[in-house]
């Protein structure tokens, strides 16, 4: 298969000119995206490397992560690459670990892989705190916007795709920033793809970050919750029903019967004041568990709907 790599770059002048040469040999083409950089670092990448698998792209905006790596996307396309993987433009993935990453996909297993730094505690040393929290709470979150149930650590941007996925996948739809990894797992999610994570250590060296923890966390809540409503709703109501879809809607049914009688009867007895009788308790409470139980048995049935078949068997 033809193996590309693209690089998004924007502020990692001290960096890319070394993530390139450590780039292995069976990478056949690599693709630098020079994001509207205030460093220059596609006109240094041109001055300075003499790489004749390096093509430099240029964004005359800043597009954000998502709208660099989405360029060199349809370059990669177009030049007929069969696997294209992402690595950041700042020294924090480490290009030996391609192979590994590349496997699964290559042996037909996977559709799309992405690194995984939660899958050796010793590995999380480097990792500043802020980032351990950040990271764990979008990672329970993000499974249920993708369904994605086994999967860890959706920010990571160290990911490998087939072009069968890809070019399932409407590209001009992804988020163009920091949203664009969970993004791209919510899509891979809807077209049914394998995904797998693999193993990997960071590194935290000198690079200039511009994630700014709280705007993301702000940014990101509501885009999760509607890429899980959107899920839900594609998954089990537009393209399939089942079993689970019934459960969900008798269990968001029930649940908000018993609330909103339990709401009302209380209110009534409160205001006479008298005490709830005790029939009329059990008439609220009663459908609070069974809807609750009906809802656990949906996610259980979500959390077992993994895809198992590759799209790239299919194409």
């Amino acid at each position: 298969m033809n193996i590309a790599v693209v690089i998004p770059c924007y502020k990692v002048r001290k960096q890319v000119l070394s993530l390139l040469e450590s780039i292995g040999s069976e990478v056949e083409s690599i693709y630098v995206i020079d994001d509207c950089c205030p460093q220059h670092s596609g006109q240094l990448v041109l001055d300075c490397n003499r790489d004749q698998r390096i093509k430099v792209l240029f964004n005359p905006e800043n597009t954000g992560v998502g709208g660099a790596v989405m360029k060199g996307y349809v370059e990669a396309l177009q030049d007929g690459m069969d696997i294209i993987i992402k690595i950041d433009g700042d020294g924090q993935m480490d290009p030996a670990l391609i192979p590994k990453l590349i496997k699964p996909i290559l042996l037909g297993q996977a559709d799309y892989t992405k690194g995984n730094r939660f899958h050796r505690i010793e590995s999380l040393v480097l990792m500043p705190a802020v980032r351990k929290v950040g990271n764990a709470i979008l990672s329970f979150v993000n499974k249920f916007s993708s369904g994605y149930w086994k999967i860890m650590d959706p920010t990571n941007g160290y990911t490998a795709i087939h072009r069968a996925a890809l070019l399932c996948l409407p590209l001009e739809k992804i988020s163009q920033r920091y949203f664009f990894e969970s993004d791209m797992l919510f899509r891979l999610g809807t077209v049914r793809a394998v995904v797998r994570d693999i193993p990997m250590d960071a590194k935290y060296e000198d690079e200039e970050s511009s994630l700014d923890i709280k705007k993301v966390i702000i940014e990101f809540t509501p885009l999760y919750v509607k890429a899980c409503l959107k899920r839900i709703f594609y998954t089990y109501f537009l393209r399939d029903f089942n079993v689970a879809s019934i459960e969900l809607i008798l269990g968001l049914l029930m649940m908000a019967f018993g609330l909103v009688f339990g709401v009302f009867s209380w209110s009534e007895s409160s205001s006479a004041g008298v005490q709830t009788p005790t029939g009329t308790v059990m008439i609220s409470v009663l459908p609070l568990i069974m809807g609750f139980q009906l809802l656990l048995n949906s996610l259980h049935y979500d959390i077992t709907n993994s895809p198992l078949e590759p799209l790239q068997e299919c194409d």
